[in-house]
């Protein structure tokens, strides 16, 4: 680990309310520059690089060697964090290397990231793709003895079992039987098959919307929060395709970190995200008017992560070298 002294990262671009850098997470943590946000940090929302057993552009490690990697941003990341701030992480499902046999790394990972720590684990959300393409390849298309894999998890982790958290930011449009309800006041009350006592007046209060679930699909559907990312006409990739850049081949939609940046924060609260990607994080907190922070390994990345910015006509690009 290199000196709070030396340089490892410079700003690539910042807006009103944020600034993207490019350079090593763990590196970029420990400088004098970023060591002044501790403590204040409201919510640390990011997604790793996954384990996978064929390596990618962007990096990524596989084994123990993952799991005592990531461990290690663990302390880092709780100590910038608010007395009741969150950290919300994905952890992608693994297979075992040559076997149609899934891995328990990323479960083990989770462990090691919250004891490392002294986390509590808040809550867990399944994140579904429907339109994911079949994989393992191997299992799935060829051989054809495992369906396709297409959900990853995020994990909501605190330094305590009450961080600021309000479910009324986040509520869905109540669904047309729930209209109905509300406008004719009568259901069928009484004990349910549960053994759950439903009241005559439990659900004839309008509270503006239903609570969402913890599992995330495509679109606004009855409860579901969806998550689909096929679009190829967002500022993203039509900036990509301007400027001749590789888009990031993991980029999350910006409804995900959206809806945790609304359950989480309030406008103003800071957010930081050491692994970027195509900053959706950034530009979600941006849209939310909280102030936030980015940071990205490869460059090339960090430069076409620009494109989420574009239409706000704020960014400002930094000199090559400026600190």
């Amino acid at each position: 680990m290199k000196s709070v002294n030396s340089p490892p990262c410079h700003l690539v671009y910042r807006t009103k309310l944020g600034r993207l850098y490019c350079g090593k997470s763990e590196e970029v943590l420990q400088t004098r520059r970023f060591l002044r946000h501790k403590g204040k940090v409201q919510l640390v929302f990011t997604s790793p690089p996954f384990p996978l057993n064929r390596k990618k552009k962007y990096g990524n490690l596989s084994g123990t060697a993952y799991a005592q990697w990531l461990a290690a941003f663990a302390s880092i990341l709780a100590g910038y964090l608010t007395p009741d701030g969150s950290i919300v992480i994905e952890l992608g499902n693994a297979w075992e290397n040559g076997r149609p046999t899934m891995s328990t790394l990323p479960l083990e990972t989770l462990l090691a990231f919250k004891e490392a720590a002294k986390l509590y684990l808040c809550q867990e959300f399944i994140c579904f793709n429907p339109a994911r393409l079949p994989s393992p390849a191997q299992w799935v298309n060829v051989e054809r003895c495992r369906v396709k894999d297409s959900f990853t998890r995020l994990w909501w982790l605190s330094p305590t079992d009450r961080p600021k958290a309000d479910n009324r930011r986040v509520l869905q449009e109540y669904s047309d039987s729930m209209k109905k309800l509300l406008k004719s006041g009568r259901y069928n009350a009484g004990r349910r098959p549960s053994e759950h006592h439903i009241g005559e007046e439990s659900f004839l209060t309008n509270n503006g919307g239903a609570i969402p679930s913890n599992v995330m699909t495509e679109g606004f559907v009855a409860d579901l929060l969806t998550i689909a990312n096929t679009k190829t006409n967002d500022p993203y990739q039509v900036h990509c395709r301007r400027t001749g850049r590789e888009p990031h081949p993991a980029r999350m939609p910006l409804q995900v970190p959206e809806f945790f940046v609304k359950l989480l924060t309030d406008a103003g609260d800071l957010v930081l995200d050491p692994f970027a990607g195509s900053n959706t994080t950034g530009r979600s907190a941006e849209n939310l008017r909280r102030r936030w922070i980015s940071i990205e390994v490869d460059s090339a990345y960090a430069e076409g992560s620009r494109g989420r910015f574009q239409t706000l006509n704020r960014c400002r690009r930094i000199a090559a070298g400026r600190r």
